[in-house]
């Protein structure tokens, strides 16, 4: 089968499925991205670049949208130039989210096209008006309209869709949601499981283990839309009730999603101004490398995730299958996953007093919270075990593929 994936930032989620299929015999794998992402074995990479920026001064609510008109375009000149060499795929699967599939049905009008599809901007209901401290008021209503233009094109082109939750499938328009299956991406459970042998060397810093008392959090980058500013203003009490506690804290100081900081600053050093200096034990690692982030999730004693109601985050299904007990905001689709006091805790995103004295008390009670690791690790293998959602998505290709 020839099979073509489309992702401006190769791998992106395909990071698992592209290799997987590569390594048949029978396929032949091309991935269509960006100049400069990293290849895969057995894939054949094929680069694109839009011919120019977004228009100088182009209204601000068309500027996502002529963005994604851009990336679409240089994507279908490539797979134009490809079908006039006699080329063509079995069926093409693609990230919508850039523009990058939007035209990719004029160029083969009878191949099977599939989108994974992570999220519809909505004006009201998700994350647009959820944080009123970064609220952008009536205009961030009327701009998320406009940025779901490309989406609503793009999930019309496609012959099939999936979604990673419930929920993201669920802020789609409902004549869209009959096209779209729940399937997530899949977690590595065989790599990422409990080791109490396991250890972490902050860098420049102290060696931890599980018998020390480790607070974790991990985003991207260190922003509001993962509740950055709530971590910590909460952190002050955690560090004040629990003076043994080392606060592990791993994410970048750029944004992926939402506005940037005021005067030029990162979130990062804008809070740390409003919170004021912090003790040694309090640990920024910036980025780190995969094997050493899998084995600080093996020594957390509390791992914290809070986010928006947006996407949800490889980072506290990948802490769950680890054995880290997992302390999640009350948002969706945190609440899609984690049920307070089976496989987790919850808190509220906002109330920055209860989320410490919950933190504290997680902390303080960490040697009896096995009970919810294991329950935590048991969702993720039922649910969202990297093979079982390998088999669902070939499952899924094969059958719009007509094979």
């Amino acid at each position: 089968m020839k099979i073509v994936f489309v992702h401006q930032n190769c791998p992106g989620q395909f990071r698992h499925l592209a290799p997987h299929l590569a390594r048949d015999p029978a396929n032949e794998v091309l991935f269509i991205t960006q100049k400069g992402k990293p290849d895969i074995p057995g894939v054949r990479k094929l680069e694109y670049a839009p011919h120019r920026t977004v228009t100088t001064g182009i209204h601000p609510y068309l500027a996502t949208t002529e963005g994604a008109v851009l990336n679409g375009q240089a994507v279908a000149r490539l797979g134009f130039a490809l079908a006039d060499k006699g080329f063509r795929p079995d069926v093409i699967i693609g990230n919508p989210g850039w523009g990058e599939t939007l035209f990719l049905k004029d160029v083969w009008p009878d191949v099977p096209l599939i989108t994974l599809v992570e999220f519809f901007y909505r004006g009201r209901g998700s994350d647009v008006g959820f944080d009123t401290e970064f609220d952008g008021g009536r205009d961030s209503v009327l701009r998320a309209r406009a940025r779901s233009a490309p989406h609503l094109l793009a999930i019309e082109a496609a012959d099939a869709a999936y979604a990673p939750t419930e929920w993201q499938k669920a802020q789609f328009p409902a004549a869209h949601r009959p096209k779209i299956r729940v399937i997530h991406d899949g977690i590595d459970t065989d790599r990422l499981v409990p080791d109490p042998a396991a250890r972490f060397l902050v860098p420049g810093g102290p060696e931890l283990s599980k018998a020390d008392e480790v607070l974790t959090y991990v985003s991207r980058n260190l922003e509001p839309y993962r509740g950055f500013h709530s971590f910590m203003r909460a952190l002050p009490r955690v560090l004040a009730e629990r003076p043994q506690a080392h606060v592990v804290i791993v994410g970048g100081d750029e944004v992926s999603y939402g506005g940037r900081a005021p005067d030029g600053k990162t979130w990062r050093e804008v809070l740390l101004d409003e919170v004021g200096p912090l003790p040694e034990r309090v640990h920024f690692t910036g980025r780190i490398p995969y094997s050493d982030y899998v084995r600080l999730l093996q020594v957390s004693s509390v791992h914290l995730y809070l986010t928006y109601p947006f996407v949800l985050s490889w980072s506290m299904l990948e802490a769950m299958s680890a054995g880290a007990f997992v302390i999640g905001s009350a948002t969706p689709p945190v609440e899609e996953v984690i049920e307070d006091g089976r496989n987790g805790w919850l808190v509220d995103f906002f109330d920055t007093e209860a989320m410490a004295a919950r933190i504290s008390d997680g902390l303080a009670r960490r040697g009896d919270m096995d009970a919810l690791r294991v329950a935590a690790r048991e969702t993720v293998l039922s649910r969202y075990r990297l093979s079982d959602c390998l088999e669902a998505q070939i499952a899924l290709i094969r059958e719009i593929a007509g094979q």
